[in-house]
């Protein structure tokens, strides 16, 4: 359960709250929508994957037949900057209980040239008519309560550049995926934490899309460090999720040739799987 300082501080509405207003689009004729992002969601000066997904998921859910996302793939093609970006969407296919689209979202570079930075293919639906019927040997993953976790206010300085992102969440570490931050990384390619927005806004599907990149890298405890950037995340939206804190885990098996992959789960209050995801980033490897 969330600590006395969580529970006390004032509570944003979904639909009227700083990720919301963030990831805003104003639809300038059909299929293509203006944004201004956001530089509150950089991490290390670049705008965080997560936030970018959930900006071009609010885009989708407003020109498709349905609005709630059940699996959206996105390629990260260059680094998105803050600043006015337009997004491009196309309906693929509509049926009765899913509507498939495209987007991609687009910048110009110093010489005005139009530049891609990310394209998605998303299937849509309505997460409120799938049946109850549950079967599952997926287990919510077990690390302490909220108040024995630890945020990045209660650490060392943090990583140069990463601080406005994190100023937007509630994120707290499971302390045993937390030896990166004391020097000593783990070596297992696992991270966990609960994980909110700071403005008390509970979790909705399209938030869902920022939580499965929000968390530090999982390349930090194989001892590296610097930015590991995405080169394509799937992430599957399994159900609504209750009002509450978040529990996210992720883990990395495998780095090699410079690469690594990140698997995701996502429960809620209600010890449900609401979300699974798969990346595959860049790691820096020391020369």
């Amino acid at each position: 359960m969330p600590d006395a300082a969580t529970a006390q501080a004032a509570r944003a509405a979904i639909g009227d709250s700083e990720f919301d207003r963030d990831t805003a689009v104003t639809l300038r004729e059909p299929g293509v929508y203006d944004i201004d992002l956001s530089a509150g969601w950089t991490i290390i000066s670049a705008v965080n994957g997560g936030y970018l997904l959930a900006v071009l998921g609010r885009a989708l859910a407003d020109a498709l037949p349905h609005s709630d996302p059940f699996t959206i793939s996105a390629h990260y093609l260059t680094a998105s900057q803050p600043g006015p970006a337009v997004i491009r969407t196309e309906l693929v296919r509509t049926g009765r209980t899913l509507s498939t689209g495209q987007a991609s979202l687009f910048q110009y570079d110093d010489e005005g040239r139009e530049v891609e930075r990310i394209r998605v293919l998303a299937s849509y639906g309505d997460l409120d008519s799938l049946p109850d019927d549950v079967r599952t040997s997926a287990k919510p993953p077990a690390f302490p309560p909220l108040d024995q976790c630890f945020g990045p206010e209660d650490g060392p300085a943090p990583v140069p550049g990463s601080s406005a992102i994190t100023d937007r969440l509630m994120l707290k570490l499971d302390p045993a995926t937390l030896g990166w931050a004391l020097g000593s990384p783990s070596g297992k390619g696992e991270m966990r934490a609960w994980f909110g927005l700071a403005d008390g806004r509970d979790a909705d599907p399209l938030s869902l899309l920022l939580a499965v990149d929000a968390l530090p890298p999982t390349a930090f405890e194989l001892g590296l460090s610097g930015w590991v950037p995405t080169v394509e995340l799937t992430v599957h939206v399994r159900s609504r999720p209750a009002p509450g804190p978040l529990r996210v885990s992720i883990t990395t098996r495998n780095l090699a040739g410079g690469f690594l992959e990140e698997d995701a789960e996502v429960w809620d209050s209600a010890n449900r799987l609401v979300a699974q995801s798969r990346q595959l980033a860049r790691a820096r490897l020391a020369a």
